[in-house]
């Protein structure tokens, strides 16, 4: 995982995300002034991403439970439980297994040859380095150096077809 959940938010979160029969995928802590957020994204074994919103209510019930309880969480803060969605986060090998062939965004920690936002085409992906073909061109990204990605959804006529 190019970003490590802190040990303290993984321990109480991740084993109730495992009694739902569902994958920790990331969780993220932003702000610090006032509310922080509490960002927790969830998925299928299967990485699917279809996590019914019934499953994320009740993930999130349970977690807010464990983090008040604890006191893991200092002061107020909002906690949020999704699937990745769409433009579905890729944070863990398997995900990024998965989206070969995808459109994919992704972000680096340093500049790669003068920049740090690629978009493009992932090629391959062998656990350690991402191909991705930007603007013609093969970009090999090394997965430790991966700060943030994410598939890009293409839409087609289909999604906004009438009738459903």
């Amino acid at each position: 995982m190019y970003r490590e959940i802190p040990e303290e938010l993984r321990s109480v979160i991740e084993p109730i995300v495992q009694d739902h029969a569902l994958e920790l995928v990331d969780v993220e802590t932003l702000g610090g002034r006032g509310v922080r957020v509490v960002r927790v994204t969830i998925d299928t074994p299967a990485g699917d991403g279809r996590v019914p919103v019934e499953r994320c209510v009740a993930v999130s019930r349970e977690v807010g439970t464990q983090l008040d309880e604890r006191d893991a969480i200092s002061g107020r803060y909002r906690l949020e439980v999704s699937s990745p969605g769409l433009d579905r986060m890729l944070a863990r090998e398997k995900d990024f297994a998965a989206a070969v062939g995808q459109d994919v965004r992704i972000e680096t920690r340093r500049p790669l040859d003068g920049r740090r936002r690629f978009r493009g085409r992932l090629e391959a992906f062998d656990g350690a380095e991402a191909r991705v073909a930007v603007d013609g061109q093969a970009v090999a990204i090394r997965f430790d150096e991966v700060a943030r990605a994410s598939t890009v959804y293409a839409f087609s006529s289909a999604d906004f077809g009438r009738g459903r």
